[in-house]
C-alpha cells in the first residue's frame, strides 16, 4: 500500500512569490506544477500582502496539499526589505494555517543544500538540478518559481526528521512549541 502526499513549496516575495508542488507516491516524487505570482503591477504592498494570502488559498483548494514547505528569510542590509518579506511568509503562513495545513520553514542555504549539496548554490544551479530530478522540459525565465518548488523537494528530502525546521500544524501547536514565549 503505497502512501501518497501533495506537497506545496513556497517561496514568498513582495514582487514575486515563487510556488511548486510535488506529490509524493510511496518514496518517489512526482512534479505537480510550478508559477509564480506577479505582485510588481501593484504600489499598495497590502494589496500585495491580500493577493499573497488570496493565492495560497486558491493553491490549497485546489490542490489539496497535506503540507506546506516555506522559505524563511533571510538576514539582509536593508530592514525594511526583509520586513516585508517576513510579512508576505506571514500571510502564506497564515493561509496554510487557516487551512489546517501543516507548515514547515527552510533556511535558503538548507534548501540549496538539500538540492545541490551546497548551501551556497546560485538560483540557476538549483533550478538546473530540480530540471534534472523532475524532468522539467524547459525552466521559467524567473526562478523564483523553481525556488518554490525547491522548498517542496526539500521537505521531501528531509521527510519526517525532527530538526528540519520550525513546523506548526495550527495556532495550538505554535502556542505549545513556544510556551515560554507566552505571557502567563
Amino acid at each position: 500500500m503505497s502512501t501518497e502526499k501533495i506537497i506545496l513549496g513556497i517561496d514568498p516575495g513582495t514582487t514575486i512569490m515563487g510556488f511548486g508542488l510535488i506529490k509524493v507516491v510511496g518514496k518517489k516524487m512526482q512534479f505537480l506544477q510550478l508559477n509564480e505570482l506577479q505582485l510588481s503591477k501593484y504600489d499598495d504592498h497590502y494589496v500585495r500582502l491580500k493577493h499573497i494570502f488570496e493565492r495560497t488559498i486558491e493553491l490549497i483548494d485546489t490542490f489539496h496539499p497535506d503540507e506546506i514547505a516555506i522559505e524563511a528569510p533571510f538576514f539582509g542590509k536593508n530592514v525594511q526589505s526583509m520586513l516585508k518579506l517576513g510579512r508576505a511568509q506571514g500571510v502564506a503562513m497564515a493561509a496554510g494555517l487557516s487551512r489546517e495545513v501543516p507548515i514547515t520553514e527552510y533556511s535558503p542555504k538548507k534548501i540549496k543544500m538539500a538540492i545541490t549539496g551546497n548551501g551556497n548554490a546560485s538560483k540557476e544551479q538549483v533550478a538546473k538540478m530540480l530540471q534534472s530530478l523532475l524532468g522539467l522540459k524547459e525552466l521559467p525565465k524567473n526562478l523564483d518559481s523553481t525556488d518554490g518548488l525547491a522548498a517542496a523537494v526539500c521537505h521531501f528530502y528531509n521527510g519526517n526528521k525532527i530538526d528540519t525546521g520550525k513546523s506548526y500544524t495550527g495556532w495550538a501547536a505554535f502556542v505549545k512549541q513556544n510556551e515560554k514565549r507566552v505571557k502567563k
